[in-house]
């Protein structure tokens, strides 16, 4: 009976240690002039050396500092899983070396996020074609005060009806929350009148009257920085 008694306890507890919930993301540029090249070789490795834990979900970057870049996904997985990966084979390294990374110029970035499903409005993996990600730098020492900034709007987002995943940052330079809308019906969903009233009056609908006020406030006094740009999912060249 002990034995069972003590199993039952190890449940919850493996279920949480292989909660797939972080992802990583590389942001690879192009030369200009490879374009084409750039994108054909980038198709043949996702397909073939990235499934499972380690697909691929590639965007190009609309606009804003990284326009014309590609924000390429992988995962979702865990700190264990990538614990038993291992070593990447030498003909999977020597694939990206000779086959991709030959067209890329010098810039780029690597970081992992994970997933805060408590914060978010829509599953991790209901995902959308079009995207926007708002990029929140909490001050030192800030972050909980910017949490609790999320969790308020979050309630403006669900009674708005929107599609939200929020993640945070590990171990990928400065404390970051990444507010990523997911489009499901498209950017028109941008446009002015798709919303019946303006964010703020939905705000203090949600969380009280003259909340908004105290939001703007909060932004300001706990916030480094923030940035936004849109993205576009390109199913060919994702892993399939």
């Amino acid at each position: 009976m002990r034995k069972i008694f003590l199993l039952c306890m190890l449940v919850p507890m493996l279920g949480i240690s292989q909660t797939k919930n972080l992802v990583s993301a590389n942001r690879v540029f192009p030369k200009i002039d490879k374009v084409l090249e750039f994108e054909k070789a980038l198709t043949a490795h996702a397909q073939k050396y990235h499934t499972g834990d380690t697909k691929w979900r590639v965007f190009v970057i609309l606009s804003g500092p990284d326009a014309n870049g590609y924000h390429i996904v992988e995962g979702p997985t865990n700190w264990t899983a990538l614990d038993s990966r291992g070593d990447i084979s030498v003909e999977h390294n020597n694939d990206w070396n000779k086959s991709v990374a030959i067209y890329l110029t010098d810039r780029g970035s690597t970081s992992y996020s994970v997933f805060e499903d408590s914060l978010s409005t829509v599953a991790m993996g209901d995902y959308s074609d079009k995207i926007n990600i708002t990029h929140w730098f909490p001050k030192l020492g800030w972050g909980p005060k910017v949490r609790e900034v999320i969790t308020q709007m979050k309630k403006t987002w669900q009674a708005s009806n929107q599609s939200v995943a929020v993640y945070s940052a590990s171990s990928s330079g400065p404390a970051q929350f990444a507010l990523v809308t997911r489009y499901k019906t498209g950017l028109k969903e941008r446009e002015s009148g798709f919303m019946k009233e303006g964010f703020k009056t939905r705000y203090e609908k949600a969380n009280g009257e003259d909340s908004f006020d105290n939001y703007i406030e909060l932004l300001r006094e706990y916030l480094k920085d923030s940035w936004s740009e849109l993205l576009r999912y390109r199913a060919d060249l994702s892993s399939k």
